[in-house]
């Protein structure tokens, strides 16, 4: 369904219902939506958040979308989930490539378990020619530092767009080991939202769009956050403008610009 997201256009849950794995998950919008969406009636979403539940039906959903777009992939799951069997991984990427293929679009994978990522890689590249779909840019979460490793990780993965997620930011992060070799290709960063909402010093996301400067990275800021608005859009300013560069188009055969 077309995304309120800053940074896509579109979101595809073959998966729904997730489990917290670190901070950053603590007041995950995932487990406020899952009652309203099951009130509602709406399918995959009849159990309690916590339940994974695979969604074969929607797979061939991204091939009947026309207008090439920009999709996040399982806003409300993980792909690289433990419950998500290897089998239904690739699955998901066989549609991803195709729709690249077809019909233009790009995928954005984004996980808080890139070693699972890695270890499905491995076991089942060979499905895919060796080649990581180039129309497939995959991310991880990293909320403050404790979790930057995520990235020495996600560098094991041959995608032509590796991505940071730094949202809800927690704390002040140093990327610049990972943004200046290369392993990361974009920043995305925003602060908490909502009642319980952690705040976010300016100074943190400042931090980021310097180090994305030298190593002439896009920076991204989705939001500044706060408990009575998210302050996104047009209002996600620092240093007196907004903050919306992103990778150029990828994709299948073509690399990054």
């Amino acid at each position: 369904m077309p995304s309120t997201i800053e940074w896509t256009d579109e979101t595809w849950n073959p998966v729904t219902g997730c489990t917290r794995v670190s901070p950053g998950c603590d007041n995950c919008y995932m487990f406020a939506l899952y009652p309203r969406l099951r009130a509602m009636g709406v399918r995959g979403y009849e159990s309690e958040p916590q339940h994974v539940q695979l969604m074969p039906d929607r797979l061939e959903a991204p091939l009947t979308w026309k207008r090439p777009r920009r999709v996040f992939v399982n806003s409300m799951s993980d792909v690289f989930h433990p419950r998500v069997p290897f089998e239904f991984v690739s699955a998901i990427f066989d549609v991803m490539r195709r729709a690249g293929d077809e019909r233009g679009h790009i995928f954005q994978v984004l996980t808080k378990r890139p070693g699972l990522a890695v270890a499905w890689w491995n076991e089942y590249r060979g499905d895919f020619d060796d080649s990581w779909p180039a129309n497939v840019w995959m991310g991880t979460s990293v909320e403050s530092q404790k979790y930057a490793p995520r990235l020495t990780v996600l560098a094991r993965v041959p995608a032509r767009v590796r991505f940071v997620s730094a949202e809800p930011l927690l704390g002040a992060v140093d990327l610049s080991p990972w943004l200046e070799t290369g392993d990361v290709h974009w920043v995305i960063t925003g602060g908490e939202s909502g009642r319980a909402a952690r705040p976010m010093d300016p100074a943190w996301a400042r931090s980021l769009r310097d180090q994305c400067k030298r190593a002439g990275v896009p920076f991204f800021l989705k939001q500044l956050g706060g408990r009575r608005g998210k302050r996104s859009g047009d209002q996600a300013v620092i240093d007196g403008r907004t903050w919306t560069d992103a990778p150029g188009a990828v994709t299948a055969g073509v690399g990054a610009e």
